[in-house]
């Protein structure tokens, strides 16, 4: 082993893993362009590949994988980086939201290749900040993040998880809500979030932010349409002091009672 990578010390070697933001091309950071630009191999899931710029794959290397192929689609962006090749890993959102920055630095440990192989994140807009941008401005407030695929996490400790930040009155944020094939934990996650919040709280679904086919759908906790999600989705759930405000979710941060803004709450769909 020791051998070897003597022998990969020879060139430059850098993988930099980039967020690609939502998928519109005017949310794509500069930085991420640049590193884009710069890039000789461009390794991604195909959904991925394809929301980049057909300018930007032109005369680059395109390594490109099914949803799960993490593994090999990584230890490739490795292999060509080891040769010389300026390799990046493109992940939709921020690369290190439920993406690839964390799979290529496990890698680059578990091959001993830390010190070899020079890492670079660039940041993305990730999928919770388009949402809510959409959604109006759920998250001024505390808020939690949440997965609910199972397919690394054990179900349990997700849902766990859930409760405590249910009880605790914060926004929580779902990713990976419901796909074909995983479609009890939805339902199960929101008989989570109800033992601690009202059916009437407000809830955003967001359905491919920023790309062709978005959909912005405002409802309550107990009137979500769970078959209306699936995994181009994310949900915002709100806490004990979101409303709708001119369509819109608000979450206050605490102004009016600080300021005396004179704001009148309104009641869910006021």
């Amino acid at each position: 082993m020791q051998d070897q990578v003597s022998e990969y010390n020879i060139v430059h070697k850098r993988i930099t893993v980039i967020g690609l933001g939502p998928g519109d091309v005017g949310l794509l950071a500069p930085l991420a362009q640049a590193a884009l630009l710069r890039a000789q191999a461009i390794v991604g899931y195909k959904g991925y590949i394809g929301l980049l710029e057909p300018k930007v794959l032109y005369g680059r290397q395109v390594v490109s994988t099914g949803m799960t192929a993490e593994v090999e689609r990584c230890n490739e962006a490795i292999d060509l980086a080891l040769v010389g090749r300026e390799t990046a890993v493109v992940s939709s959102g921020d690369a290190g939201i439920y993406a690839m920055a964390g799979l290529v630095l496990e890698l680059l440990e578990a091959r001993g290749l830390l010190d070899v192989v020079e890492l670079e994140v660039v940041p993305g807009i990730p999928a919770l900040c388009a949402a809510a941008a959409l959604l109006g401005a759920p998250l001024m407030h505390d808020f939690a993040v949440i997965s609910l695929s199972d397919l690394l996490t054990p179900w349990e400790v997700i849902e766990k998880r859930l409760r405590a930040a249910a009880e605790a009155d914060f926004v929580v944020v779902l990713y990976n809500p419901r796909s074909g094939r995983r479609t009890d934990q939805l339902p199960r996650a929101l008989a989570a979030l109800s033992a601690h919040k009202p059916g009437t709280t407000p809830v955003g679904l967001v359905k491919r932010a920023f790309r062709q086919g978005q959909e912005v759908i405002v409802t309550t906790l107990e009137g979500l349409d769970v078959q209306a999600v699936d995994m181009q989705s994310l949900l915002i759930v709100g806490n004990a002091s979101t409303r709708m405000a001119g369509g819109r979710m608000l979450t206050p941060r605490g102004y009016a009672g600080k300021y005396g803004l004179g704001t009148n709450g309104g009641a869910v769909g006021s």
